[in-house]
């Protein structure tokens, strides 16, 4: 009878002692046999929890829902809130976001550092706290489809760059708070109705204050410490967006310009008080002096430039032949050769013209027109123009201008630092040429100006927006990819662009990016930024989606951009038209399985297969890492109308390809 139970004590034993010490083992690793969930809260902790002080052990199958801080609806968990837990790790992506049930998120108040992950996927998030961390990087621009969202809070940590202009869109959102970080740029126009606590102070925000319904419920202390900051709402004059300071007296606009700074927003110091006729008596003294030695100098300036004149008298006449010989010379050269047979395609195409620098262009005030353009506007019109921040770019920030005589122009303001490389002879002349280009699909230069300090290049306006925004959508909407068919069409736009610049005047874009591509009125293609990078110092740029255009053989280098160079950017853009990915998320792919990777990203176009794989071929060819063995624009462009043939024809095949090499 008591020999069976003898012999079960053992077992009960190693039972017992088995059950011991799995209290004292490590969390179980994450397998693909435990819940979803359960694997998502296994890898969160193994990355923010480097203390390891959450105690998350599944000796059951629902046992994560009675984890520290999560609680679950059906098995599901809808809850997770982790405050003032001491995590000291980072938000690592691919974790939560496979929580898709999730409606509330919070955790704040711990030490959690590095950027804030991809959170698209948490279609049905309402709450996100992640306040009182160290999280930097920018701000997270996949937050902006979640349309759920009602509550969102970043105050308090490092989080850079500007604020989209996407957050209009979460049109449920009752809770924002963004204070205490770095943000810079200017403050978007929240309308939301149902926003009743709101806070962006203490940042570098600067600007106007949109004067929105919603914000101007806001008191000021919701837009304080953001020195720049201006407007109606914070009770603070705006400056004149397109100056700093007034213009050197030597470039200076006529008087009318200074006489009505007041309604401009420029600021003029007022004139002294005169509390004491010493004070008055000394300051007399010193101006009486100052003008006298500004006499002596304008006699001595007159008799030089008298002698001067009689020296250079002599040559005159040589100097004037020698220019009108150059003059004749230049007209009658042409600009674009026959390079091969094939350019005869090219040329019906490209609409070329031929490009002639003037010799006279037309000025109103210190404004310069480019040739062929009439005066529409002066300087002074222009600075009280009311400016929209239309975004910041690799070497300057760009407005929409609208003036009084009804007239919307776009202005670029280049960088003062970036652009000191080049002296104001060099800036005149390359505008010059610059301003002559006219093409299809060419935003046109129309004007330019430069005074100390201040260069500006006025463009026509374009209300259509530009190519970044079509793909990505302004409020990140947009589901899938553009139709094959109008990655053609944009592809072969851009193309007779890059062409005509390349071939007509020989220069180089330098710039190539989606968001340089503007919807004309017929919503064509058109380049905007053009030939602008060799005047700029552009290698401190950090933008990873710039980069990502960048041609290798220029990478963190002095090389200039070459032609080539804007053949590899055709080919990131190309890359990034077939499947809706920003160049800082392209892989690493050999250009074997470029094709699969575009198919995976589009999910469509199974029927046209056949020409999506000659896109993706052009594409490859044309990002290439070997500058030589990348193909011309002409040739790139002729590839692009034999596609286009093909698919009228419904014939060729990706044989009809050559590959440069």
């Amino acid at each position: 009878m008591h020999a069976p139970t003898r012999l079960l004590h053992p077992l009960f034993l190693t039972l017992y002692l088995l059950a011991v010490a799995a209290q004292s083992l490590p969390p179980p690793p994450v397998t693909s046999l435990q819940p979803t969930d359960a694997v998502a809260l296994l890898s969160f902790r193994s990355k923010a929890d480097t203390d390891n002080k959450l105690l998350y052990t599944l000796n059951e199958h629902f046992d994560y829902c009675n984890w520290q801080g999560v609680k679950c609806v059906q098995g599901r968990v809808v809850r997770y809130v982790l405050q003032g837990f001491g995590l000291k790790g980072n938000f690592a992506p691919d974790t939560l976001t496979r929580l898709d049930q999730l409606r509330v998120l919070s955790l704040k108040n711990n030490s959690l550092a590095g950027p804030i992950p991809e959170l698209a996927q948490l279609v049905n998030l309402k709450t996100l706290f992640l306040d009182h961390n160290s999280f930097s990087g920018a701000f997270p621009l996949s937050l902006l489809p979640l349309h759920r969202l009602r509550s969102l809070d970043l105050s308090h940590n490092n989080i850079s760059g500007s604020l989209p202009a996407g957050l209009t869109g979460l049109d449920r959102l009752n809770y924002l708070r963004l204070e205490s970080n770095r943000f810079n740029g200017t403050l978007p126009p929240l309308n939301q109705s149902s926003l009743t606590i709101f806070n962006v102070s203490g940042n570098n925000l600067s600007g106007p204050v949109p004067v929105t319904p919603t914000l101007s419920r806001f008191g000021i202390s919701s837009f304080s410490l953001n020195p720049n900051l201006c407007g109606e709402i914070v009770k603070k004059v705006c400056h004149s967006p397109f100056f700093d300071s007034p213009p050197s007296a030597a470039a200076s606009p006529p008087s009318p310009l200074l006489q009505n700074a007041d309604s401009q927003g420029l600021l003029l110091s007022p004139p002294a008080s005169k509390k004491h006729k010493r004070v008055g008596l000394i300051l007399c003294f010193v101006i009486g002096t100052l003008l006298l030695i500004a006499a002596i100098l304008c006699l001595f300036t007159f008799v030089k430039r008298r002698r001067d004149e009689a020296q250079s008298n002599s040559t005159m006449s040589n100097s004037e032949a020698l220019n009108a010989n150059l003059t004749e010379s230049t007209a009658a050269m042409p600009i674009v050769s026959t390079v091969s047979a094939d350019q005869e395609v090219k040329e019906k195409k490209m609409q070329v013209v031929n490009v002639v620098v003037p010799q006279k262009r037309e000025k109103s005030g210190n404004l310069v027109f480019c040739v062929g353009e009439s005066p529409f506007c002066t300087l002074e019109q222009l600075m009280r123009a009311s400016a929209e921040l239309l975004g910041r770019g690799t070497i300057g920030t760009t407005y929409k201008a609208a003036m009084d005589n009804q007239l919307t122009v776009t202005v670029k303001r280049l960088d003062a630092c970036k652009t000191a490389i080049t002296s104001a002879e060099e800036f005149e002349q390359h505008l010059a040429a610059v301003g002559a280009l006219r093409h299809p699909n060419l935003v046109p230069v129309r004007a330019y100006f430069q005074a100390k300090q201040e260069r500006l290049i006025i463009y026509d306006f374009q209300p259509n927006g530009s190519l970044f925004n079509l793909i990505h959508g302004s409020r990140s909407t947009r589901a899938k990819p553009l139709h094959w068919t109008s990655c053609l069409k944009i592809a072969e736009d851009v193309a007779l662009g890059l062409a005509y610049i390349h071939q007509a005047s020989r220069l180089i874009h330098g710039n190539l990016k989606s968001s340089n591509i503007l919807l004309g009125a017929d919503f064509e293609a058109c380049l905007t930024d053009y030939c602008l990078a060799i005047l700029a110092d552009s290698t401190s740029n950090d933008d990873p989606n710039s980069a990502g255009y960048k041609a290798p053989e220029i990478r963190k280098s002095s090389r200039r951009t070459t032609s080539k160079s804007d053949v590899y950017a055709f080919g990131i853009l190309l890359l990034e038209l077939l499947t809706g990915k920003p160049p800082s998320q392209h892989p690493f792919l050999v250009a074997a399985d470029l094709p699969d990777w575009v198919r995976a990203m589009r999910d469509d176009d199974g029927g046209d297969d056949n020409r999506l794989g000659m896109l993706v071929h052009l594409a490859s060819i044309c990002s290439l890492t070997s500058p030589e063995q990348r193909p011309a624009l002409w040739q790139v462009l002729k590839m692009i109308q034999e596609i286009k043939e093909s698919a009228m024809a419904e014939g060729n095949t990706r044989d009809a390809f050559i590959v440069y090499s």
